[in-house]
């Protein structure tokens, strides 16, 4: 395998995860696979790579807008609980996940049974644990599904959760639930199939890359 091929490989694998709707900040969890097998690669081969300075990561998350399109299809965009999940955006945006956390608290405060702001919840909850799906987390999406069984929206964004921590098999198995919860006259269930259709090139894509080290 060249250097050409590993390039190619990479590039395919950003632009499956974009479209994804991947924040691009955690695009390198996505692909920890093939990022690995890279690595390997280079042991192996002689990158001559030359040295260069370490450069911040910014805190300011993008959001991205077919996810939120996403949202507001499997969700209500003109209710009070939707107001909640706009002002937590904001706040993710500008880099304070904390906030978006109490803010959204505050919607579930008024309106507990909520599977909408439960699912927002787990979602600002990976994103200010490090873009990882931590216990509480995961107990926000459980306590959605547990308010609404059938909805397909909590599996899914709990399935996005764990694919933005690197989490490629977790992800595929919720978002195959979310899929089978969407009726087939819902606008939306093409969306969600085309996100899994590309999930499961990616997991190929890392797979044939470890097969290709070992």
């Amino acid at each position: 395998m060249g250097w050409g091929m590993l390039a190619a490989v990479m590039l395919v694998s950003a632009a499956v995860l974009w479209r994804l709707g991947l924040p691009r900040l955690l695009w390198t969890t996505a692909g920890t696979a093939l990022l690995l097998g890279g690595a390997g690669y280079a042991m192996q081969g002689r990158p001559m790579l030359g040295a260069s300075p370490a450069k911040p990561v910014e805190d300011k998350v993008d959001i991205a807008p077919d996810i939120l399109a996403l949202r507001g299809k499997m969700f209500s965009s003109y209710t009070s609980d939707s107001a909640y999940q706009m002002a937590a955006d904001a706040m993710i945006r500008v880099g304070d996940p904390g906030k978006a956390v109490k803010v959204t608290l505050g919607g579930i405060d008024r309106n507990p049974r909520s599977v909408q702001l439960w699912t927002e919840l787990g979602s600002v909850l990976v994103t200010h644990d490090g873009g990882s799906v931590s216990p509480s987390a995961l107990f926000a999406f459980r306590h959605a599904m547990q308010l609404s069984p059938q909805h397909p929206g909590p599996p899914f964004f709990l399935g996005l959760g764990y694919a933005q921590g690197g989490q490629l098999q977790q992800a595929r198995f919720w978002w195959a639930r979310a899929l089978a919860l969407t009726p087939k006259t819902l606008s939306y269930r093409a969306d969600i199939a085309e996100r899994l259709a590309l999930l499961d090139q990616v997991i190929a894509m890392a797979r044939q890359q470890q097969q290709a080290q070992q």
